[in-house]
């Protein structure tokens, strides 16, 4: 029996109904809920992750997950400073946020970091390596990663797409207030040195994602971010999703 079988047959033992539709049940990335998700219906979410997944060859399996980042945007769009990503891959996330949001009657800009080729062995630390990070990370990255994700965005301003490895190309741009950064780049020291070099320049209220943050088999990750919170004097949300939250005191 498997693991989500296993779930329903409980859901459906405790009286809650049946867990095979999703008006029930969530049942994405190994998060199963009966709890409300009525966000996927609203029509302008649904809007902006239909033509976001256009270029995706279908709907990806993490609309909650999206939904966070897009509550986060609301937020930081009421405050002063620029849009930071560090872990960018095709760009899925930031389009539908960009779409939802209308970001071209945004006065601010969208910085993106990435390899666009994967992960750089030399940064990944040796519990990383023994877990096969570089191995897993590939099915993620193409050749023409930096093209779709450069295709995917061009109909927005201010987007500057940063190709290297992260903390190299930190000082690449100048950018001063960050009201949002988000974190995903699969691996501990990059993440760390990322949120060393943007806490500085955070607003007061700024938010952070952290994507990976309290996956299984992500747990240098885990362990890095909150022994920098702890030195730093912040606390993480810890999401069912497997994200993390910050808010900038």
């Amino acid at each position: 029996m498997s693991f989500k079988t296993f779930v329903r047959r409980l859901i459906n033992r405790a009286g809650y109904g049946i867990c095979e539709h999703y008006h029930w049940c969530y049942d994405q990335e190994c998060f199963i809920t009966i709890h409300h998700h009525d966000f996927m219906d609203e029509p302008r979410f649904k809007e902006a992750y239909a033509r976001a997944s256009e270029m995706e060859g279908g709907e990806p399996p993490f609309h909650w997950r999206t939904h966070v980042a897009i509550w986060l945007a609301e937020q930081a769009f009421r405050l002063d400073g620029d849009f930071v990503e560090c872990g960018v891959c095709t760009g899925f996330t930031n389009h539908v946020i960009m779409l939802y949001n209308d970001w071209n009657q945004q006065d601010r800009s969208f910085f993106m970091f990435d390899t666009f080729e994967g992960l750089v062995e030399h940064l990944l630390n040796e519990e990383e390596k023994k877990i096969g990070r570089i191995k897993m990370n590939e099915k993620f990255y193409s050749q023409s990663v930096y093209e779709q994700a450069a295709a995917r965005l061009e109909e927005f301003d201010r987007v500057h797409l940063v190709r290297g490895a992260v903390p190299d190309t930190l000082n690449d741009v100048k950018i001063d207030r960050v009201a949002y950064l988000s974190l995903d780049m699969n691996c501990a020291g990059p993440e760390i040195a990322a949120l060393r070099h943007f806490w500085p320049k955070l607003v007061t209220g700024g938010v952070v994602l952290l994507d990976d943050y309290a996956f299984r088999g992500f747990e240098p990750q885990l362990k890095a971010h909150n022994e920098l919170a702890e030195e730093l004097g912040y606390s993480i949300l810890t999401l069912p999703t497997g994200q993390g939250i910050i808010l900038k005191p």
